[in-house]
């Protein structure tokens, strides 16, 4: 569904204004989930190939880094590609590579060429550390398309919040071999803002408007994974207020900045830091297949009996992408204490399933108070 952007700072005609333009597009966008919630289109498969790393991010959802990770063969992946390619049509769906690290599977290559073969379009999520001119060259010839590098700061900090001496300069010359292959359709740096990075936001400005880029994705920290060993890195009011004025801004200049799809923003900043309006695409457009085999939806999301859906070792991936999935395709808020009676309920749905609270039934993060009222 594609709805066009407005900016909050249009001035008001004789006909509407464009927060009622706003209000009518995401009551459709409400319309529209509703059928979603009936009818899932799979647009987004991430596979996770490990989750070994050989960085140690104070944020990781997954907590990963030098731990023991159950993994799928390369023959186990071959035959759920086979079989996805079966009940699929895979022109309308992006693989999305992404671990851990996954350039640490020694068959990556193998499985990535093989799904190359078969004719999947793919991208992947990494930390560039490992990407030397012939890696980047290597990822061309097996069809990657998009990559999405993580620089979580200038160097000390980000050296010191991604626990590796030197990864920095390994991460930035690995974005420089990807560019310089001149061959991928975007190459994207992702930024997680955190208390003590948030006052290097100019700074990183500076460093990605000199790099050859395609765009750059900023997201804030979630009290989830490994970060809610730090609940002194999460943001403040003020430092929300300060990031998101400091995306539109450079959205107004015609920067490829956007923030990620994370929670529902309120009607003054709705389609205005990213391209569209909130939906949480777990379950209805985004499914994954996690490293041991198990079935879920947004790899961020807590891994429990209830999240997770089936396993590929007994399970066929349609099976359960169109028979389970059922707590990913309802409204969250109908079961959430602290949504009821609220106006944007309809539009927020709950939030987002990654940072729910599903033991208190309640959201973890919620912009009301914080960006609107």
């Amino acid at each position: 569904m594609c709805l066009p952007t407005y900016t909050a700072r249009r001035p008001q005609t004789d006909m509407k204004t464009v927060r009622e333009i706003k209000q009518e597009h995401l009551d459709i966008l409400s319309d529209h989930v509703q059928k979603l919630y009936r009818k899932p289109q799979l647009k987004h498969l991430f596979l996770e190939l490990t989750l070994r790393c050989n960085e140690h991010c104070f944020h990781c959802g997954s907590s990963g880094g030098d731990v023991r990770s159950e993994e799928m063969t390369s023959d186990d992946y071959r035959r759920v590609l086979d079989e996805v390619k079966q009940d699929f049509d895979i022109s309308k769906m992006m693989l999305c590579i992404t671990g851990g690290e996954p350039l640490l599977r020694k068959d990556f290559f193998d499985i990535l060429g093989y799904a190359h073969s078969l004719g999947y379009t793919w991208g992947m999520t990494t930390n560039a550390t490992l990407i030397t001119k012939d890696i980047a060259h290597k990822l061309h010839e097996c069809g990657m398309v998009t990559v999405s590098v993580s620089i979580d700061g200038l160097e000390e900090t980000h050296d010191s919040l991604r626990g590796m001496k030197g990864g920095y300069r390994r991460a930035m010359e690995g974005i420089q071999n990807l560019i310089d292959e001149d061959a991928f359709r975007n190459v994207q740096v992702t930024t997680v803002i955190n208390r003590k990075n948030i006052s290097e936001l100019d700074d990183l400005f500076g460093i990605m408007d000199g790099l050859d880029i395609d765009s750059w994705r900023v997201i804030h920290l979630e009290p989830i994974g490994r970060a809610l060993l730090r609940p002194d890195l999460m943001l403040e009011k003020e430092d929300y207020i300060r990031l998101f004025s400091f995306i539109r801004e450079k959205r107004q200049q015609e920067y490829p900045l956007e923030f990620g799809c994370s929670h529902y923003l309120g009607l003054d900043l709705e389609a205005e830091v990213r391209d569209w309006y909130w939906l949480c695409n777990a379950g209805v457009h985004t499914a994954s297949i996690m490293a041991n085999g198990d079935i879920g939806a947004c790899l961020d999301i807590e891994r429990r009996p209830e999240t997770v859906q089936g396993n590929i070792y007994r399970d066929r991936f349609s099976d359960i992408w169109q028979n389970r999935f059922e707590l990913f395709r309802r409204d969250l808020s109908a079961d959430t204490q602290m949504c009821s009676g609220c106006a944007h309920a309809k539009y927020c749905r709950g939030d987002a399933h990654h940072s729910y609270d599903y033991d208190h039934r309640k959201p973890l993060v919620c912009m009301k108070g914080i960006l609107f009222e």
